[in-house]
């Protein structure tokens, strides 16, 4: 795969990885104790807010979903240290066998070369996370409620965890999926610095507009049909993995 496709790829990625942080947030933000799935600067605004006023159930929410975001990244860089030293692996990903030993890039990237097998593994364990979070939350109702909360709380901010780690071993130019902070502030300093051309301008947009849709899509089915608010970042997370492997699918099918 040529390097453009490949980065056009990458930009639907960011921006479909950060649609499924925007939904995250508002149904955790909403139905889960006031507190975010990936935005961690403000958990931990929220976890002194919350000793500021002596709010036990605000502290202890905030504690969950930093612990449970931190388990996330953990378990991310354990899983993707796996793949990569062949101890893990991932099904539909070439071994280093079926590529040229002397190419390092080859070798790490999975299926059509838009990902590196160790990426792709974690998406996985991520996919899974998910899923349970949505049986979850059905199972609750929409109002998950005392442990229940906290349990959905844990898993979805490992979802995100996890999720943080894959995008910093993607090779994404100077965005994030889940803190978008230092994309706004680069983009808008080379949008202001006089004759600076801006670097991956419809990236950082994208990312910045997905965003906005997630929460918003996210914010309109809480109110209106809160059953369906996990559907988001699952399909979003879906369409990431199917850009990242479909290109490698149809190579592999013209092959044989």
């Amino acid at each position: 795969m040529n390097s453009g496709r490949r980065q056009r790829i990458l930009t639907v990625i960011a921006i479909a990885l950060t649609f499924a942080s925007g939904a995250a947030d508002v149904a955790s933000f909403t139905r889960l104790g006031n507190v975010f799935a990936s935005v961690m600067t403000g958990n931990i605004v929220l976890w002194g807010l919350a000793v500021a006023r002596g709010s036990a159930t605000l502290a202890f929410h905030t504690t969950v979903s930093i612990a449970g975001y931190i388990t996330g990244v953990a378990c991310g860089t354990w899983i993707g240290h796996g793949v990569k030293t062949g101890s893990l692996s991932v099904k539909g990903t070439p071994s280093d066998s079926d590529t040229d030993p002397g190419s390092a890039s080859a070798s790490d990237l999975g299926d059509g070369g838009v990902l590196p097998r160790h990426v792709l593994g974690v998406l996985l364990a991520e996919l899974t996370l998910l899923a349970g979070f949505t049986v979850g939350w059905e199972v609750s109702g929409a109002r998950p409620a005392g442990w229940a909360q906290f349990s959905l709380l844990a898993t979805l901010t490992a979802a995100m965890g996890m999720q943080s780690f894959a995008v910093n071993n993607m090779g994404l130019t100077e965005v994030s999926t889940t803190y978008l902070t230092g994309t706004l502030t680069g983009l808008v300093s080379s949008l202001a610095s006089p004759g600076k051309r801006t670097p991956n301008a419809v990236r950082r947009f994208g990312v910045l507009i997905g965003l906005v849709a997630g929460a918003s899509l996210s914010g309109l089915l809480v109110a209106t049909a809160a059953d369906g608010v996990p559907a988001l970042p699952l399909a979003a997370l879906i369409t990431t993995i199917v850009a990242a492997t479909g290109p490698g699918w149809r190579a592999r099918r013209l092959h044989r």
